[in-house]
């Protein structure tokens, strides 16, 4: 799916060869400082690298159309933007975005029922917490439905009990629905329990099996 050959990023990332398997969940663990939010921007052509290459489906990235690419690996940053507005707005704002049609009700409180988000959509999504605005934002990027989701530490704001209950049925139905995910994490139980494919990244760059 994604193949990186000699990839220099300042003295962030140095990666001679990598490759991340389609229809896999992809696990990037390491130290704060290792460059993991950065390669995952990289993949999503929010960075380009100094040097070498990055290649999605055997297409080089730096020749791609950035927002035709984002419709199909869709990312989400650690500390997601909500809009304001309803819950309905922010849950619909991503197809908006990419020229989709908006779902109906009934389809946006399935995505809040997969995230264990239990609110009326017609609430205003600025008075939620930290961890339901993070949840929010993983429904959004659920209903644009794309090949690839790259999660940057998804349940970071969640306790431990809401995490294993979010992830799980998440994780689930990307591999019902056969997509994939390449997600950050710096929880040993996630990595352990979701990462079929494991990628271990070391501060000032450079990738450990």
């Amino acid at each position: 799916m994604f193949t990186i050959k000699n990839l220099l990023f300042k003295d962030i990332l140095k990666i001679e060869s990598m490759h991340i398997p389609d229809h896999t969940i992809t696990c990037i663990v390491g130290e704060s400082g290792a460059g993991k939010s950065t390669l995952l921007k990289m993949l999503n052509i929010m960075l380009s690298p100094d040097k070498g290459e990055i290649e999605y489906k055997g297409k080089n990235l730096l020749k791609e159309d950035p927002i035709k690419h984002r419709r199909l690996v869709v990312m989400l940053p650690q500390q997601p933007t909500i809009f304001d507005g309803t819950i309905r707005e922010n849950i619909n704002i991503g197809l908006k975005f990419s020229e989709r049609d908006s779902q109906d009700d009934s389809k946006l409180l399935n995505a809040l029922s997969l995230v264990s988000l239990d609110k009326n959509l017609d609430g205003d999504a600025a008075t939620l917490s930290g961890g339901e605005k993070q949840r929010l934002a993983l429904a959004r990027a659920y209903l644009m439905n794309p090949e690839v989701f790259l999660l940057d530490e998804p349940t970071a704001a969640l306790d431990e009990d809401t995490e294993e209950k979010v992830m799980n049925s998440f994780i689930n139905k990307i591999k019902e629905n056969n997509q994939a995910a390449v997600f950050i994490t710096h929880s040993p139980k996630l990595a352990e329990k979701y990462g079929e494919n494991m990628i271990t990244l070391n501060k000032r760059g450079g990738e450990s099996k």
